[in-house]
């Protein structure tokens, strides 16, 4: 059980950066904090083209990751 938990705990740390890794990637919408970080500069390779929506999806795939890893430590914690 000891080994599912260290295993979980990894995957959690992995998942949390790169879920805050691919939403820094994303074309800022303009006004927020993006801007800050060169968000606000224009692109022609911004839009919806299919890096972009792939990127999307990437990042809610990670997001699902992660709120199952969550979900599966909390278990994991309140039935040890």
């Amino acid at each position: 059980m000891e080994f599912v938990r260290w295993f979980l705990d990894a995957l959690l740390v992995i998942t949390s950066c790169f879920l805050v890794l691919l939403i820094l990637m994303h074309k800022g919408r303009g006004g927020g904090m993006s801007d800050m970080f060169g968000g606000g500069m224009s692109s022609s390779l911004g839009g919806s083209s299919v890096a972009e929506r792939n990127l999307n999806r990437i990042t809610v795939a990670m997001a699902l990751v992660w709120v199952a890893v969550i979900v599966g430590l909390g278990v994991l914690v309140r039935f040890s």
